[in-house]
């Protein structure tokens, strides 16, 4: 046998127990590693500003900690404390008051009368209880799973950016590829990616952050509706829609239809229409100018189905491992394109030498 046969099997061999080994652990490890492949271009600034390794990347871990992590545990123990406390007479009070409204709507709105009517005669209250507890019960079990992979996250996190410029010259080394395309690969894929997260991010931060503040004045749970509207704002063209409704018509049913008004325009006008048309495209012409290596446009559809699809095969954090699979898949074909324009030009000038 030749000797690099016997390498290649013992290699495929080791692989093997080396997935068994690390497999309780690849995908917090593969989530922390696309975070920091997102954020090389963040980590990379620290690291010019603060010489010391260790506090760069330890700033870097507490800053993802504080963006991401800390705003979705509040959601988690926020929704499980909200439904261990549902009043089903309160619940069965909005019902009927939701129905009643529905029922006194004007004729010239006959065909959405019609529609809500058919809606609110499928709803079955003490159902509609049992299965929001049965959520909650699955929360409660679910939640210390995450807090233990969100833990095992921000380490490798934190030991991908501490050792990051090393692990990637090695990589980049261990590569078929020439030194130049290694690097085009690194740092195309970081600079999508980090495109993506960055204006995933700012986006859901600024909308948040104004609907939570607005909301938190007629006594709302601000931070708890500011997040999810940050969730939510990632679909594309109804994405606020799906939070301030649902609050509208809860005041509207209540009784206080100068308070449903007011959330609705706010929620259009400020959000929708100042916040999402017009600072959103700066912030991301910001980043993309200043934050990152070169400018990217990636469309927002593509990434909002990318996530979809993320979550429903990888779960939770599927919402980072979908739109990096899809980014890095770019990244791919604008090297694929690149070699294959080298290779044109190469026959172009061939033939103009003939």
């Amino acid at each position: 046998m030749k000797p690099q046969y016997f390498l290649i099997a013992l290699a495929v061999v080791t692989l093997f127990f080396m997935f068994e080994l690390f497999s309780p652990f690849l995908k917090p490890m593969i989530v922390a590693l696309l975070l920091a492949v997102a954020t090389n271009s963040l980590n990379i600034y620290f690291k010019r500003h603060i010489p010391n390794t260790f506090i760069s990347s330890s700033l870097m871990t507490v800053f993802l900690t504080a963006i991401f992590f800390i705003p979705v545990l509040y959601c988690i123990f926020s929704f499980a404390t909200l439904i261990n406390k549902i009043d089903q007479q309160a619940l069965i009070a909005i019902y009927e008051s939701t129905k009643e409204w529905v029922e006194n709507m004007p004729d010239d709105f006959i065909l959405i009368k019609e529609q809500l009517s058919a809606i609110l005669q499928k709803v079955d209250i003490p159902e509609f209880i049992q299965k929001l507890l049965s959520i909650g019960a699955l929360l409660g079990k679910n939640s210390a799973k995450f807090i233990i992979d969100m833990v095992m996250i921000l380490i490798f996190y934190f030991f991908f950016n501490f050792y990051g410029t090393s692990l990637s010259h090695y990589f980049k080394d261990a590569l078929p590829l020439k030194k130049e395309d290694s690097n085009a690969l690194f740092y195309e894929s970081s600079n999508v990616m980090s495109v993506v997260l960055y204006s995933i991010l700012a986006t859901a931060v600024l909308e948040g952050f104004l609907f939570g503040v607005f909301v938190s004045f007629f006594g709302y749970d601000g931070i708890l509706l500011g997040v999810l509207y940050g969730f939510a704002s990632l679909i594309p063209v109804v994405g606020g829609i799906i939070m301030w409704l649902p609050v509208a018509i809860y005041e509207m049913s209540t009784g206080s239809t100068g308070n449903a008004v007011a959330i609705a325009i706010y929620s259009i006008v400020v959000i929708s229409l100042i916040a999402d048309t017009f600072i959103k495209p700066v912030i991301i012409k910001y980043i993309n100018q200043k934050v990152v290596k070169t400018p990217t446009d990636v469309n927002e559809l593509l990434i909002f189905f990318a996530i979809v699809a993320g979550l429903s095969t990888f779960g939770f954090w599927g919402m980072i491992i979908g739109p990096a699979m899809v980014t890095f898949f770019i990244s791919l074909i604008q090297l694929l394109k690149k070699f294959s324009d080298d290779f044109y030009s190469i026959e172009q000038t061939v033939e103009n030498r003939k």
